[in-house]
């Protein structure tokens, strides 16, 4: 039998926080983040769940392409622009919106030969400082692609660096709006953080929806500003479950030691469960004795070093359990609990996102 592990994708989950998303921008309309194959998710499994967007934002051409293969005729928007000029060909032919971030992108769209304009937005940097022209170049970047006959529309779009934490977005905001309040064109300023944050009834809320939000974290059940909030804070629901079995079980005397490098010592009488996931499986090594694990659906903690193809998990809150067993790594058991990635991530230093993206392909998925 295959080994017993598996991720599951949750459709009618993301269903959910994509409508959370849109509950939250108002008026504006919905780009789908799925850069990184959906964060880890898989393009073509969560396509079903995010139907319901107004359009798909996503990194390179490969992923434009999968989107279009699966049938979608609405936007689709390249968050970093193209990288040589034959991509513009490619954006011709696939029907592409893209960002226009620098001035070597202006560079290839001026020499590009097309019949039919193209959509682009602008990105200006309003203090993330990766990709964007700065507020002071902004304006002459705009009237160089506005000359082009290769451009159709403009659209204006930035990314907050501070939109999950307390310095905020509205130095930002300013900056952006000072430099673009007379020019046309629709904006897009708003990521999961801000338009789970910085919507709704503040101050900045319609600046900050705009006319396209483009979360991402959110609509695959994580919270943007965990721990300041939580993705049930959120009302948001986890997309992907990670559970996998208990392979053995070790009775353990006072003194025993779990797994490499001894770093848990029993001190006392215990019984543990092997389970079939390590981190060749995508689960983070670093995660610490104490790591929130569902066994059956309750509540326990992992104990002793993660390896590359199991890891112990402590059985004194589930006695009944044994070889057989599930235990949900993260996401939803089949008792409706919930265990967050954020929780997960968190012992490990990191977050969701990281869990999400490193799900090893070895690691069966299948969708619900």
């Amino acid at each position: 039998m295959p080994r017993p592990i598996q991720a599951t994708i949750h459709t009618a989950a993301l269903q959910h926080n994509l409508a959370r998303a849109r509950a939250a921008a108002g008026d504006a309309r919905v780009w789908a983040i799925v850069k990184a194959n959906a964060y880890g998710h898989g393009i073509e499994r969560v396509f079903d769940g995010l139907r319901a967007a107004d359009g798909f934002a996503l990194l390179d051409l490969d992923e434009a392409a999968r989107v279009r293969a699966l049938g979608w005729r609405g936007p689709v928007l390249l968050l970093e622009g193209v990288f040589e000029q034959r991509d513009l060909e490619l954006c011709s032919r696939l029907d592409l919106w893209h960002t226009v971030h620098c001035d070597a992108q202006i560079d290839m769209l001026a020499i590009h030969k097309t019949n039919v304009p193209h959509r682009v937005f602008l990105k200006m940097n309003t203090g993330m400082n990766r990709l964007g022209f700065s507020p002071a170049r902004y304006r002459s970047a705009w009237t160089r692609l506005n000359l082009l006959p290769q451009v159709d529309e403009i659209s204006l779009i930035t990314h907050f660096s501070d939109a999950d934490g307390p310095r905020g977005i509205a130095e930002a905001m300013a900056v952006f709006n000072a430099i673009t309040q007379d020019l046309p064109g629709e904006r897009s300023v708003a990521n999961s953080a801000a338009t789970l944050r910085h919507t709704g009834d503040g101050p900045l809320a319609n600046q900050v929806a705009g006319d396209w939000v483009r979360p991402g974290i959110a609509i695959y059940g994580s919270a943007p500003d965990f721990p300041a909030h939580s993705a049930a804070d959120w009302d948001l629901q986890p997309a992907m479950t990670l559970a996998a079995k208990i392979i053995a079980v070790q009775d353990l005397q006072p003194g025993a030691t779990v797994g490499y490098g001894s770093n848990f010592v029993a001190d006392q009488a215990m019984r543990i469960g092997v389970v079939a996931c390590g981190y060749a499986d995508g689960y983070p090594r670093i995660c610490p004795t104490g790591t929130p694990v569902l066994v059956d659906g309750v509540r326990s903690r992992t104990l002793g070093r993660v390896s590359m193809d199991m890891l112990a998990v402590d059985l004194a809150p589930v006695p009944h359990a044994g070889p057989g067993s599930s235990v949900t790594l993260w996401g939803r058991a089949a008792n409706g609990a919930v265990l967050s990635i954020d929780e997960v991530a968190q012992q490990a230093g990191t977050v969701g996102y990281e869990l999400m993206c490193a799900l090893a392909q070895r690691v069966p998925t299948v969708v619900d």
